[in-house]
């Protein structure tokens, strides 16, 4: 089992900046894999950014050059650093995790809001 918190939302104006944080608890050992998805409403959960056991990362196009996800070594923690935000960034975001032996992404947090005025 995996346990994970988000916190950082908040409400910014567009051009600002936010720093998400994903605390992992339980058996992050088993974790191969992390990453941020948007729900905006009552729609489709998107990932946003995700990050491998080995670094490499991956971006929806939308937020390539603003928004940069990274992790600690252990995976205790991961981060999306989101600059240069948009109206269209606003949306409820999750982290997930992906572990050995289950589905993919089969932990999730709770989420936290992000609104961005214009």
């Amino acid at each position: 089992q995996v346990q994970l918190v988000e916190s950082g939302g908040g409400l910014v104006q567009a051009g600002g900046s936010l720093r998400l944080s994903c605390a992992a608890s339980g058996s992050i050992s088993s974790i191969y894999a992390m990453s941020w998805f948007r729900q905006v409403g009552g729609g489709d959960r998107d990932s946003v950014a995700a990050i491998s056991s080995g670094g490499t990362t991956n971006y929806v196009d939308s937020v390539k050059g603003r928004f940069t996800i990274t992790r600690d070594k252990s995976w205790n923690t991961l981060y999306l650093q989101m600059n240069d935000l948009r109206p269209e960034d606003t949306g409820v975001y999750y982290c997930a995790a992906a572990t050995v032996g289950g589905r993919a992404y089969d932990y999730w947090g709770q989420g936290t809001q992000v609104t961005v005025s214009s």
